[in-house]
């Protein structure tokens, strides 16, 4: 039976509080969401520098439509729509109509909307689906409106980077979080193991993760991604390798480079993890439950997870003092790249200024630290886990999760300083690209340059060939 979770005295006066700190000019925050935790929405009072006169005094009442309405049996439906009256009632001159997304093809429903002249004033939109958008003019230019927000500097600089093209700023971080190497300290300890040490590189990792697998405990060292998403796991250490799956090119077209030299390098070294160090599970085509399972139970030593994930993983048993989060070993470029994903709100670039400007205000106004904070001790009073990297800089997560170690949060954050977004054209590809992957990790004896050259001719002329001939046009 769900859970019917209503708003405490802590968290209105969390919202109280965000109102009044608004009003004074408190800085705007951001919270973040967890896509596999379904943790609360992000949310913020607005500061002084998201009120500019055509938010906070114009004359003329301004009708914006953002598509953010929980649905009706969200759990945290009343503490939305509390936030909605809160912004009603400081900006009295802004008519938001909240409208609810279907909960599938989210994509599709929006691309619909765009063709049909309906786009919202207002958008939550992930990552992966910036660089299109910008390029099809779907993300209105806020370059002026930002740079003039008083609020920005509260915002983590490395936020804005996946809405940002040529210098130019399309969307108000939302949340974000990053991948890392998730581990169990405590198998670490028991193998006499340095996590700092076996973490270095891809060859300390290697002899750390064959140390801790024993055939006869039902142990090993790290839960590879060889099922259907193969490819999102598989492409951090191409990027370690210091290259990436494929390139955009200046005129937009996109270059394959299944058989660079880097990918053969991360392809190997996933090969050697199963046959030469013998440290990954015996089915190494699992299902990603089946390796979240394995490490909030004690049987892997080792996963790739993303902050916004370790919460769940504690909802399942594992307990949170014996969780480590580290930045991904090093590969051979001397670099550790991580993933970096989340979301943005974008503004309709054919709105009139006065209804930028208004859906500015609000998506300033969602993602500021007063509101933010807000949001997380609803979650807290809730029990819900937060994910741990926020687009903001100055709000303390720690503050919100009891017995949280800080090694956590700080593993996190530096895992978040170097930062790469997923390959160009992922969605297309990655059928791919992931069965090579396959084949490698199911065959010791799979010739990597062959398989990967053979997925690379079909890529090219399945997708690669009719996408650039579409971009020449």
């Amino acid at each position: 039976m769900k859970k019917k979770i209503r708003l405490s005295a802590a968290s209105m006066l969390m919202l109280t509080i965000a109102l009044t700190t608004a009003a004074c000019g408190g800085n705007n925050g951001n919270e973040n969401a967890s896509p596999s935790t379904n943790t609360a929405p992000d949310g913020s009072a607005a500061t002084s520098g998201s009120e500019s006169p055509s938010a906070s005094a114009q004359a003329e009442t301004v009708e914006i439509v953002v598509w953010d309405k929980p649905s009706a049996d969200a759990a945290d439906k009343a503490f939305k729509e509390e936030a909605f009256a809160a912004f009603e009632a400081k900006y009295p001159n802004i008519k938001v109509t909240h409208v609810e997304q279907t909960k599938e093809k989210e994509r599709e429903q929006f691309m619909t909307a765009v063709a049909g002249g309906e786009q919202p004033d207002l958008y939550k939109n992930p990552y992966p689906d910036m660089e299109s958008y910008i390029a099809q003019g779907i993300a209105a230019d806020i370059t002026d409106l930002w740079n003039g927000f008083e609020g920005k500097d509260g915002y983590l600089p490395s936020s804005l980077n996946a809405g940002t093209v040529d210098g130019k700023i399309y969307g108000v971080p939302n949340d974000m979080y990053v991948t890392g190497l998730l581990y169990n300290k405590q198998m670490f300890a028991d193998a006499g193991l340095d996590p700092a040490a076996a973490l270095k590189d891809w060859d300390s990792f290697g002899a750390a993760a064959q140390k801790m697998t024993d055939a006869s405990k039902g142990t090993y060292g790290y839960a590879i991604l060889g099922m259907d998403w193969a490819d999102w796991f598989f492409e951090y250490y191409v990027w370690q390798a210091g290259g990436d799956l494929t390139e955009k090119q200046p005129d937009g077209t996109a270059k394959l480079t299944f058989t660079s030299d880097a990918t053969i390098q991360a392809l190997q070294y996933y090969k050697d993890l199963k046959f030469k160090y013998k440290a990954t599970q015996k089915n190494v085509v699992q299902s990603l439950d089946d390796n979240q399972k394995d490490f909030y139970t004690g049987r892997a030593a080792s996963m790739i997870a993303g902050s916004d994930w370790i919460g769940g993983l504690v909802a399942k048993g594992i307990d949170l003092n014996n969780i480590g989060f580290s930045a991904l070993p090093v590969g051979p470029s001397g670099k550790a790249p991580a993933q970096v994903g989340g979301s943005y709100w974008i503004l309709n670039p054919k709105s009139s200024p006065e209804k930028q400007q208004a859906a500015f205000t609000y998506a300033t106004y969602i993602t500021s630290k007063a509101y933010l904070e807000s949001v997380l001790q609803y979650n807290k009073d809730n029990g819900m886990f937060p994910n741990l990297l926020s687009v903001r800089t100055d709000v303390d997560v720690t503050g919100f999760v009891d017995g949280l170690p800080p090694e956590v949060v700080s593993g996190v954050q530096s895992a978040a300083k170097d930062t790469h977004l997923e390959y160009f054209l992922k969605a297309r590809l990655s059928p791919y690209i992931v069965k090579p992957i396959q084949q490698a990790l199911l065959d010791e004896n799979t010739d990597l340059k062959a398989v990967l050259q053979t997925a690379q001719d079909l890529a090219q002329k399945e997708v690669i060939d009719k996408y650039n001939e579409e971009v020449k046009k």
